[in-house]
């Protein structure tokens, strides 16, 4: 897909300028210090666990993706600091594809993340996908505000009434 094999300069809703580019194999270090500027909650809302640091193996199995099923899209600003992350998965059909959202602590309400979702979606359709999600925790009233501002629905998460899932149709 053009646009998306490389990286791609956009422009935030508030103006932040933003480089997208696909994970490398070698950006594991960036990632680990990415994700030490992301706050606790966040980290929680991200990983819908509680943690205090992403560990060596999941950074390790981040920038292990094939490019086709799994991406992983980081957001840098000019300086070249990593400031969002959007995990793409693509499940085995093809039909649908579920990303994951990560923005560091001092980056937050920059439309990084809304920026993010908008080239996820580019991503999935992209690839065939016809409807994209991710599983949020009830307590993310922001990114599901976010999300609901990019035309995504919210339902129940079925077997966790603390978790929804948002979805927007693709194609």
């Amino acid at each position: 897909m053009s646009g998306i094999a490389s990286s791609t300069e956009v422009v935030t809703r508030s103006g932040l300028r933003l480089s997208v580019r696909p994970v490398a194999r070698d950006d594991g270090p960036v990632l680990k210090d990415f994700f030490g500027r992301v706050t606790p909650e966040d980290l929680r809302f991200r990983f819908l666990t509680a943690m205090l640091e992403v560990s060596d193996d999941r950074i390790a199995a981040m920038v292990d993706v094939d490019h086709k099923q799994t991406e992983d899209l980081l957001a840098f600003v000019d300086d070249g600091t990593l400031v969002g992350s959007a995990m793409i998965a693509i499940d085995p059909s093809g039909d649908r594809a579920e990303v994951a959202i990560a923005v560091r602590a001092d980056y937050k309400h920059r439309g990084v993340g809304w920026t993010l979702l908008n080239r996820a979606a580019d991503y999935a359709k992209a690839r065939g996908s016809r409807t994209l999600e991710a599983v949020e925790s009830r307590l993310n009233q922001k990114a599901i505000e976010v999300e609901r501002d990019s035309g995504f629905t919210v339902k129940a998460y079925p077997g966790d009434a603390t978790l929804v899932i948002v979805s927007k149709q693709l194609q």
